[in-house]
């Protein structure tokens, strides 16, 4: 169209006329100018016709390539959530060993107690015994034929790669990949059935459940990170767990398993919880936990522990069970675990946006302020509380302290006992300063503050035990 109107300006017949018609004279007929416009245009096109090239030949279809193999049949697989399969594996050499062990029994069936000969043969850890045996269907006859198992561990060894798949599948119900609480009670009662560090367990069956409850609890305070009460696989292999299922074996002293097996711990933290527990029936109120270490505990604190944020079990009259207070106790004890410093901060954060606003820490610290003043101490100014934790934390947005923040500085037990627990405020501030930043570079080269703890309030209630003995027999 540019090239047109160009070539229309350029006509000597036309360009005075163009522009005396623009100028709006009247004497420029329009209907003379429209007939030497169609003229124009007329030999424009004459024109153009002679010039025009031969019309190329109609374009025809190319014919399209071969396609080329997919991208995904020449990327390796990568992800096996059920382990990587073994190269060169032979199910059925292995399938002869569980054969011959099984001969050696009566009928060629298996009892409960047959088991460990049983789980040696499949190469598994010994306390397996019992999830292999309820898997083939023992649970139900009280026995497991050869026939059975030998098609169970087959299909499992061409379906599951690795033993974290293997007992996940083993323990699982039906059509489940992933382990619930209750998942782990038989496997649980068969450690207490036979392990030699828990005999003295077998004529005090009330104290079985208590244990089985702390044991489930304590696995999933460490290996349930999301927080769903479903351990998947890969929280199963990021944990130490199977490698502590296998020390079980080794080791006759279960109290030195102290991430999960350990009956003194047990103790602990069921003494704990019975000195609090008055009426006994495994449920306290708030103002049963209120009396927690002599009321260290804030009551804006334990409101937030009480109003389902870190809980599952909570009756309909809002009383706390004792699988609750064993989440509780650990977090208290020990503030620099990963579920620990989730469990607070799920608590600090009324609003639930995943910030410690000024304002939460605030609403925390007045009733810290308010004990002091009853100690006859004189509390810190907000403002000047507030600029110590800032330093403390760093948080990588200014005035706003996430999770993130918290995992990072390592002095994560300071800054929520200065918020909550007047007890354990009032000891770091007598402590020198360079001592904690020394023990926070040290971390992880000495135990836990958890096994801390319990090690010396075991020791405390052996002796008081003890005492009260020799103050019966006198």
């Amino acid at each position: 169209m540019r090239m047109k109107e160009l070539s229309l300006r350029q006509d000597p017949d036309l360009r005075k006329e163009l522009a005396l018609l623009a100028r709006g004279c009247d004497f420029v007929l329009p209907s003379r100018f429209k007939k030497r416009l169609r003229a124009f245009h007329a030999e424009q096109g004459q024109a153009g016709l002679e010039r025009r090239p031969c019309t190329p030949p109609p374009l025809t279809k190319v014919s399209e390539a071969p396609v080329p193999t997919a991208l995904s049949e020449s990327i390796p697989k990568f992800y096996f959530p059920r382990g990587r399969p073994k190269a060169n594996l032979n199910i059925d050499g292995l399938i002869a060993k569980i054969e011959k062990i099984f001969s050696q029994f009566p009928n060629e069936r298996a009892t409960i107690e047959d088991m460990g000969k049983v789980a040696k043969a499949c190469e598994c850890p010994l306390y397996w015994k019992a999830p292999l045996f309820n898997s083939a269907g023992g649970d139900r006859t009280g026995f497991v034929s050869v026939h059975k198992f030998v098609a169970m561990w087959r299909k499992m060894l061409q379906t599951c790669h690795d033993d974290v798949s293997k007992f996940v599948h083993l323990l699982a119900k039906p059509g489940c990949n992933y382990l619930e609480q209750e998942d782990f009670i038989p496997f649980l009662q068969d450690v207490v059935n036979s392990h030699a560090g828990l005999a003295f367990l077998k004529e005090a069956s009330d104290f079985h459940s208590r244990y089985i409850t702390t044991v489930a609890q304590r696995i999933f305070y460490n290996v349930n990170r999301s927080w769903s009460g479903r351990i998947s696989c890969s929280e199963l292999r990021k944990s130490s767990f199977l490698q502590n299922v296998a020390l079980l074996e080794q080791e006759e002293d279960v109290n030195q398993l102290t991430e999960f097996f350990s009956y003194e711990h047990f103790y602990v933290i069921y003494c704990k919880f019975w000195e609090l527990d008055t009426d006994h029936d495994l449920y306290i109120d708030q103002r049963d936990l209120a009396r927690h270490n002599d009321q260290a505990i804030s009551h804006k604190m334990i409101e937030r522990i009480f109003s389902g944020t870190v809980t599952r079990r909570l009756r309909k009259d809002g009383r706390l069970s004792y699988a609750d207070f064993v989440w509780f106790l650990i977090s208290e004890e020990d503030k620099k675990t990963d579920t620990s410093i989730e469990y607070w901060f799920r608590c600090m954060d009324l609003d639930g946006d995943g910030v410690l606003s000024m304002y939460e820490l605030e609403y925390f610290y007045e009733e810290q302020c308010v004990k002091l003043e009853t100690m006859a101490i004189e509390p810190l100014p907000f403002e000047d509380c507030l600029c110590q934790m800032l330093d403390l934390v760093k948080p990588e947005v200014e005035g706003k302290i996430t999770l993130r923040d918290l995992k990072q500085c390592k002095l994560s037990h300071i800054f929520y006992d200065t918020f909550f627990n007047i007890e354990k405020y009032l000891d770091h501030e007598q402590k020198d300063p360079f001592s904690v930043v020394r023990e926070a570079e040290t971390e992880g080269q000495e135990i836990s503050d958890w096994e801390k703890y319990a090690a010396e309030e075991y020791d405390i209630l052996v002796a008081e035990e003890t005492t009260t003995d020799q103050y019966n027999d006198g």
